[in-house]
């Protein structure tokens, strides 16, 4: 089991909560539950109610969609964090690489906290808007991509017609 000082320094770490105080980190660090996962192991599955977001302490994580693999998650990484603000069902799965120790936050007692604790909010904000900001990203350049094969393509001239 972590310390809470531990619990305190992998949250100070994680991005989205860069800006929130000491007391503020506490606080979430005591709304927080340990989960281990051995190599191998999912964390949850594609389609699983989700209403929790998980913060990696320790190990390394792959987000896939069946074999296809969306995103490797190391130390200090969030994932579930859409789950834990609007709980739907899970849009991938996440399966340890190696053995992992996650934190856990349901999105009940978060909720509690943002009502509370405006410098929460604005964190998750700025994650949510880089998420944004990174997929329209993607799909700028898969639009030039595919102007850049449509262009690429040979003409062909239409058979006579007889």
């Amino acid at each position: 089991m972590l310390t809470m000082i531990e619990k305190l320094l992998v949250l100070r770490s994680v991005a989205i909560f860069a800006d929130t105080p000491e007391d503020v980190l506490a606080e979430i660090a005591g709304l927080l539950s340990e989960e281990e996962y051995p190599a191998g192991a999912r964390v949850f599955a594609k389609g699983d109610p989700g209403s929790s977001m998980y913060v990696v302490a320790r190990g390394r994580l792959l987000a896939h969609d069946g074999d296809r693999a969306l995103n490797e998650l190391g130390e200090r990484a969030v994932f579930g964090e859409m789950a834990m603000l609007d709980p739907a069902p899970r849009v991938a799965s996440v399966t340890a690489l190696e053995d992992s120790l996650l934190l856990r936050i349901d999105h009940r007692p978060f909720y509690e906290l943002l009502a509370d604790r405006a410098e929460v909010a604005q964190g998750i904000i700025r994650l949510l808007a880089g998420y944004v900001r990174d997929r329209l990203d993607d799909i700028a350049a898969l639009d030039a991509r595919l102007g850049d094969a449509a262009r690429a393509r040979p003409v062909t001239a239409p058979a006579p017609r007889s």
